[in-house]
């Protein structure tokens, strides 16, 4: 990271990057946009780092494109980024992404959030010890004027989150925060979002890949000229928490790997995606297990009990192969398949003589309880099939298990 720039002829060198770059996603603000930007100047004046302020307009039609190239002309720190499309992810997107800055930050131009918690937030990426930090509502010691309505549905938003993705940050949504630059870009190229939902899952991959994010409570108040669609932007975000979900659960994000190359692995970096992986395999593994029994009772009305296991396990691993490709491991299109299938299938005959043996050394009995005793042989099979997949079937490289959005 860069060091402190003592003297400010240092800062205004045209060579050198400010360390601070701090972008407002706008659209249509032409009423405060001013204001907001001589207010968010003069916090920044107060720190002792370089500093830029980037307006990122969002395709506005009113005269807030006007009053964001004065706003550059008046201040050699403003700059202007313009964008044919809305969205405040997209535009995050864009900016963070073409910035030299070493801490990279987000506001909204209401400035809703106390200024004072500015140099708390970026203190710690400046120095190295955090990748990420957010500025809270819901921290303890954070001071909040809002509504009923916006303060039910953000609190419900975060326990959702918290329940469905298990994240461990408090606030998602608070348009408050700040990310070093290496960090954003081995996260930008994951997130998916374009929009409002961009935050969380923003959050939620860094978390996972095991990067450090800081939290600063806030001193926080409602603006209540919001025309954000609380509703709709709700909605919005609950298909983004099923959308990552489901990557998260097919292993579909590089994390480990995003965490080795930042120097952040962590426990969560694997086990989040292996415990997700379970799950999954044990859906596919209970319906594989339905299936199978009601296969092998069918065929055992035409033909005897080892060709009916025979047929039955034969028909089911076809089937388990190719759901645990897609939903357990996240591996999509027709490169592989034959291979993982063929794979499959030595794992089928080590389970078909498994379960053979077990058929063996019964006596002769009636169909249902030979399909009982099969049941818990599988059960073994099972486990040694999700060994078999994790460690040698599936097994992810780097450059496939992602793809850029």
């Amino acid at each position: 990271m860069s060091a402190l720039l003592p003297e400010p002829a240092a800062a205004a060198a045209p060579t050198t990057a400010p360390v601070l770059d701090v972008v407002i996603p706008v659209h249509n603000e032409e009423a405060q946009l001013a204001a907001s930007v001589r207010r968010v100047l003069g916090a920044l004046a107060a720190l002792p780092w370089s500093h830029r302020v980037t307006v990122a307009d969002n395709a506005s039609t009113d005269g807030t494109s006007t009053i964001a190239r004065r706003l550059s002309h008046e201040h050699p720190e403003v700059v202007v980024e313009h964008l044919a499309e809305k969205g405040r992810g997209r535009a995050l997107k864009q900016a963070w992404g073409r910035s030299d800055s070493d801490v990279l930050v987000y506001m909204d131009v209401d400035l809703s959030t106390d200024l004072d918690a500015l140099l708390p937030l970026v203190a710690p990426l400046i120095s190295g010890h955090s990748d990420l930090a957010i500025g809270s509502r819901l921290a303890g010691s954070a001071r909040v004027e809002r509504g009923f309505k916006r303060e039910l549905i953000s609190r419900g938003y975060n326990q959702i989150l918290r329940r469905g993705l298990r994240v461990g940050f408090s606030d998602a949504q608070c348009g408050f925060k700040a990310i070093r630059r290496d960090a954003a870009r081995e996260l930008l190229p994951l997130v998916e979002d374009q929009r409002w939902f961009f935050d969380t899952e923003l959050l939620t991959v860094a978390e996972r890949a095991g990067l450090r994010i800081h939290e600063v409570p806030v001193d926080w108040v409602d603006d209540p000229d919001s025309r954000v669609d609380i509703v709709q932007t709700a909605l919005d975000d609950l298909r983004g928490v099923v959308r990552l979900g489901t990557s998260l659960a097919q292993g579909r994000l590089p994390l480990r790997e995003v965490g080795e190359r930042l120097g952040r692995v962590s426990s969560e970096a694997g086990n989040g995606r292996l415990g997700l992986q379970v799950a999954m395999f044990l859906v596919v593994g209970v319906l594989s297990t339905i299936a199978y029994a009601a296969l092998y009772l069918g065929l055992r009305q035409v033909m005897g009990a080892m060709e009916a296991n025979l047929l039955a396990l034969l028909l089911t691993a076809v089937a388990n192969t190719a759901a645990n490709r897609r939903f357990s491991f996240g591996v999509r299109g027709p490169t592989g398949r034959l291979r993982h299938q063929l794979q499959g299938q030595v794992v089928f005959a080590l389970g078909l003589g498994f379960t053979s043996a077990v058929l063996w050394i019964m006596p002769a009995t009636h169909p249902t309880l030979e399909v009982v005793a099969l049941t818990g042989a599988n059960l073994v099979v099972t486990a040694l099939r999700f060994v078999a997949m994790k460690a040698w079937i599936f097994v992810r490289r780097a450059p496939d298990a992602v793809s850029a959005s």
